[in-house]
Order: structure tokens, then C-alpha cells, then sequence
């Protein structure tokens, strides 16, 4: 008998701790003072609904605020996408140039060093920049 008694008693402290800590995580939510918030327990009824309100009203702040982080978070990406889009197309207008400006040996060596993997030596990359510099610069402030 002394048992159980306990166990309500230690029962009824943890519902008693957890409501004060929801009633100070909503109010420090919802920006409330914790006076308007406590709960008489003669009135449990009443002050469940009061609860299921103020938890109701912190998760519609809470999505609210996460759905204009995601709608910011689109239009940053929606922009980035629209300038990589800019670039991309820049730089296939000087592949298409650089491809018309260079020799058939040099597409030819191009390819072949694409197919081993190896990068460029400084001598053949002096004999294709050569040509296409002059053309790069002139479109570059055209761009």
C-alpha cells in the first residue's frame, strides 16, 4: 500500500514537472509570460485544450518559419542555377570558337591526350593558346 502511494506521488511530481516545462518551452515559444500559462489542477479539463491550443499555435510558428527558410533557400538556388546556365552557355560559345580556330593537329593532339588522361604539356599549350587568345579577348568584353 505504501508503495503505490509513492508511486502516485512520484507520478504526479513528473506531470507536474513536465507541464511546467511545456508551459516554459510554449511561453518562451509563443513569446508569453509563464503567469498566463500555469494550470490549477482542480481545472485539468480546460487547461488540456489551453495546451493542445498553445502546442497547435508553436508547430504553425514553427512551420512557418521553416517554410520561408525553404522559400529564401529556393530563390537563392534558383538563381545559382540561372547563372551556371549564363556560364555554361558562354563557355560552349568559346569551345565552339576555340574548336573552329584550331588546327586539325591540334584537335587531334587534343583528343589523343583526352584519351590517355594526361594533362597538357606547356608546349602544346602555347601552340593552341596562341591562335585563340587574340579571339578570346576580343569576345570576352563582347560577353
Amino acid at each position: 500500500m505504501n508503495a503505490q502511494c509513492c508511486r502516485r506521488v512520484a507520478m504526479d511530481l513528473g506531470v507536474y514537472q513536465l507541464r511546467h516545462f511545456s508551459i516554459s518551452f510554449l511561453s518562451s515559444l509563443l513569446g508569453t509570460d509563464n503567469s498566463s500559462l500555469r494550470l490549477d489542477s482542480s481545472s485539468s479539463g480546460a487547461s488540456v485544450v489551453a495546451i493542445d491550443n498553445k502546442i497547435e499555435q508553436a508547430m504553425d510558428l514553427v512551420k512557418s518559419h521553416l517554410m520561408y527558410a525553404v522559400r529564401e533557400e529556393v530563390e537563392v538556388l534558383k538563381e545559382q542555377i540561372k547563372e551556371l546556365i549564363e556560364k555554361n552557355s558562354q563557355l560552349e560559345q568559346e569551345n565552339t570558337l576555340l574548336k573552329t580556330l584550331a588546327s586539325p593537329e591540334q584537335l587531334a593532339q587534343f583528343q589523343a591526350q583526352l584519351q590517355t588522361g594526361s594533362p597538357p604539356s606547356s608546349q602544346s599549350q602555347g601552340t593552341t593558346q596562341q591562335p585563340a587568345q587574340p579571339a578570346s579577348q576580343g569576345s570576352g568584353p563582347s560577353a
